[in-house]
């Protein structure tokens, strides 16, 4: 029997689901569900009602079956929603009619189509790391088997999410008009996900939605992998924008929690530009406010939220780190509207700060309506933002059997190396790993590094950049040269760049 710990991915459950090394069995599925009603009634919180959705993947159905039947063994109604988003599992909770004691979301994001999971959700949001364990101890004491007693319905829910975002659109253009995107040109591409539904809704208000792709649920993603963040997802939709002459672009992933755009030109608008987009169009709504995101976010970034006026806010990497962080900041009389990853995980503060990718798309699709009337484009609020020249990103393992001192070691070298050096500066906000600035070329505080420990993993992600040409190879020999004698990490990854900048250079 598998421990059940090991498919645990952050405050998900994840793993292979497809052939014969599938280990997410709807048998196993069912132990998890058991245990999280089980947690639930240990808590003092007994379910009587769940709700359950799934992306497209094929073996979806199977798992949720698997679900439903541990839960109505317990005696608890399920609802079955079919095809739907996380976010949409979320809002459900609080939508007149569909209200449920929790959700299930069976997806794996954008892994690819052998995988699946399961997405726990409350009505006040996702599981942490520590609840899923709760959760997961829970099942382990769990025996599928028993005979339903609890009942299954079918519903259809996206209709209804579908109009909370029509809502959106016709209240942040301050109409009751029926197409009030006439006029606008939006390519949509779903990578053959959960949410192909978007263009039609785009078209029922107005907009013209020549150009969009792969909007078929289809769990092989026979097109491209479903992420915002993968290159030749992003080429897809910045193509189809050009072929079609569209205004703006749109891209999400397999459950549509996490999108990207692209401008009228092709251009990506994700990561930072993406962060940097809808930090504009909040700090316009709230002056001064302060925008929470990971930690990898690039120096100018920071100074574009600050030249408009807010305060930037780095916090660790994991969506629900840097919304919980957002959330405590509010609590504290901090005015945060925004809580964002460079993943393109993004929760806003005006929409119960829900992981939601389309909820983000659609104030990006607003916006975008708005300066069309003035004559602009969406990607006009990005000028001034200032883009490294240079930029990687490289994975040290680190070795031994503790993973956490080892990245201590890695740590207390680089502070000490800091310390007795004129040109590497620790950055004063700290809040996962170490970050710090250099001055290269002579210049001030233009390139940087941060190094920090993977959540899950015995990896030490190294992201660096610069703007000055060859400094990323200035700064990795450097750090290079401070960790060649340290004994617990592996820098092979480290040396094999910098020996092929060398070769580029000579």
């Amino acid at each position: 029997m598998i421990d059940l710990s090991k498919l645990k991915s952050g405050s998900d459950i994840r793993g292979v689901a497809l052939g014969e090394s599938a280990v997410l069995t709807p048998e196993l599925a069912a132990r998890y569900a058991m245990g999280f009603a089980a947690w639930r009634a240990k808590d003092g919180h007994p379910l009587r009602t769940v709700n359950i959705g799934r992306d497209s993947r094929l073996s979806g159905p199977a798992i949720v079956k698997g679900v439903a039947d541990g839960l109505r063994g317990m005696g608890i109604d399920v609802v079955d929603f079919g095809l739907c988003t996380t976010p949409a599992m979320f809002m459900c909770l609080l939508t007149e009619g569909y209200e449920a004691d929790a959700s299930l979301m069976i997806t794996a994001s954008h892994q690819p189509s052998d995988r699946n999971g399961i997405k726990f959700i409350l009505p006040h949001g996702g599981l942490n790391g520590k609840e899923l364990d709760q959760v997961i101890a829970c099942a382990k004491e769990a025996v599928p088997g028993a005979a339903p007693t609890g009942r299954l319905i079918e519903r259809d829910y996206l209709p209804a999410y579908q109009r909370i975002l029509s809502d959106r659109i016709r209240k942040g253009l301050n109409t009751d008009a029926e197409k009030p995107l006439t006029g606008l040109h939006i390519a949509v591409d779903a990578g053959n996900g959960a949410g192909g539904f978007y263009a039609d809704m785009l078209r029922s208000l107005g907009a013209k939605t020549d150009g969009s792709q792969f909007l078929e649920p289809d769990g092989r993603f026979p097109n491209h992998i479903p992420n915002p963040e993968d290159e030749e997802a992003m080429a897809a939709i910045s193509e189809a924008v050009r072929r079609s002459g569209a205004n703006l672009g749109v891209i999400f992933d397999t459950d549509c929690d996490r999108a990207a755009i692209v401008d009228h030109t092709g251009r990506e608008i994700n990561r930072n530009r993406l962060i940097a987009l809808i930090s504009a169009i909040l700090l316009k709504q709230s002056p001064g406010a302060t925008i929470v995101t990971d930690s990898v976010t690039s120096s100018g970034l920071a100074q574009f939220i600050t030249d408009r006026g807010g305060k930037h806010y780095r916090f660790k990497r994991g969506y629900r780190n840097v919304i919980d962080e957002a959330i405590r900041l509010n609590a504290e009389g901090v005015e945060c509207p925004l809580a964002i990853e460079t993943s393109g995980h993004a929760a806003l503060k005006e929409n119960h700060f829900l992981d939601d990718g389309m909820y983000l798309v659609t104030v990006l699709i607003v916006e975008a309506m708005r300066l069309r009337r003035e004559g602009k484009e969406l990607s006009s609020l990005l000028d001034g933002l200032k883009e490294p020249l240079e930029s990687v990103e490289l994975r040290l393992q680190t070795l031994g059997d503790d993973r956490f001192a080892a990245a201590d070691t890695v740590f207390d070298r680089i502070n000490a190396y800091a310390a007795q050096s004129a040109d590497w500066h620790i950055a004063p906000d700290n809040r996962e790993g170490i970050r710090v600035s250099f001055d290269l070329n002579g210049g001030r505080d233009n390139g940087w590094l941060l190094i920090r420990l993977s959540v899950h993993d015995p990896v030490m992600p190294l992201n660096i950049e610069s703007d000055v040409e060859g400094g990323v190879l200035q700064m990795a020999k450097s750090l290079y040269d401070v960790l060649k004698d340290a004994d617990n990490i592996e820098l092979k990854n480290l040396k094999s760049f910098i020996n092929k900048e060398d070769e580029q250079h000579v």
